[in-house]
C-alpha cells in the first residue's frame, strides 16, 4: 500500500472521528478571506472536501461548488451533509481545463509528498482560470513523513517561498501564519497561503 492509499484508507477507516473533530471548526476569517478575491456567481472546487464544512459554507454565500475527496467515506459524508453530489477523486486525477475560479485546498494536499505536491499544483493551476486563486494550508514546521497513519508534509514560509520558485502560472498572493483552531492543538501552527495564476 502507497503513501496516499495509506492516508485515503485512514480516513475511510476514520471518518465520523474526523468529521465530528473538524464540521464545526470556526473558519471564516480563512473562507472570507478566499472570497474576497472571487467575483460573485464564481465556480469554486473544494479540492479534498473532507466534511463538507467549507463547501456548504461557501454555498450559502452564492457560490458554485465542485467538491471531490480521495475517501468514499468522506464523499458519502459530506453529500450527505451539503445536500450536493460529492466527486470521489484523487488529486492527481484532477484534469480540468481553465474552469475555476478559486481553488479551495484546505488542510488537504499536505497529503503528498513533495514531486507529487508539485505535478498536482501543476493540475491545479491548469483548473483555475486567470486571474483565478488558491488557498491552501499546511503544519507549519520541517517534518515531512508518516504519522499517526497519514503522510503530511510541513512548510514554513522560506521552505514554501524555496517549494514554489519553479512553479510556472503561480504566485504568491499572500502568506500568513495561525494557531489551530482545534482547542486540544492551540500550540500547533499552520502556514495559509493564497496564491494567484498569473
Amino acid at each position: 500500500m502507497d503513501l496516499s492509499e495509506k492516508t485515503i484508507a485512514y480516513y475511510n477507516t476514520h471518518a465520523e472521528e474526523f468529521i465530528a473533530n473538524t464540521v464545526s471548526l470556526e473558519f471564516s476569517d480563512k473562507q472570507m478571506k478566499f472570497l474576497s478575491y472571487l467575483p460573485e456567481n464564481a465556480l469554486i472546487l473544494d479540492f479534498g472536501c473532507g466534511s463538507g464544512r467549507d463547501t456548504k459554507y461557501f454555498l450559502g454565500h452564492g457560490y458554485r461548488v465542485h467538491a471531490v475527496d480521495g475517501s468514499r467515506e468522506m464523499c458519502r459524508k459530506a453529500a450527505a451533509y451539503t445536500g450536493i453530489y460529492v466527486k470521489r477523486q484523487l488529486f492527481s486525477q484532477l484534469d480540468a481545463q481553465n474552469c475555476y475560479d478559486g481553488i479551495w485546498a484546505s488542510s488537504s494536499i499536505l497529503h503528498l509528498p513533495g514531486q507529487e505536491l508539485y505535478e498536482v499544483m501543476g493540475k491545479m493551476t491548469a483548473a483555475l482560470k486567470v486571474p483565478g486563486v488558491i488557498f491552501t494550508s499546511f503544519k507549519y514546521g520541517s517534518y515531512e513523513g508518516e504519522r499517526n497513519g497519514r503522510y503530511f508534509k510541513y512548510f514554513t514560509e522560506d521552505s514554501f517561498q524555496e517549494f514554489m520558485r519553479d512553479a510556472e502560472g503561480l504566485k504568491i498572493e499572500e502568506l500568513w501564519v495561525t494557531a489551530d483552531v482545534r482547542p486540544d492543538r492551540s500550540d500547533e501552527k499552520w502556514l495559509n497561503l493564497i496564491l494567484r495564476k498569473n
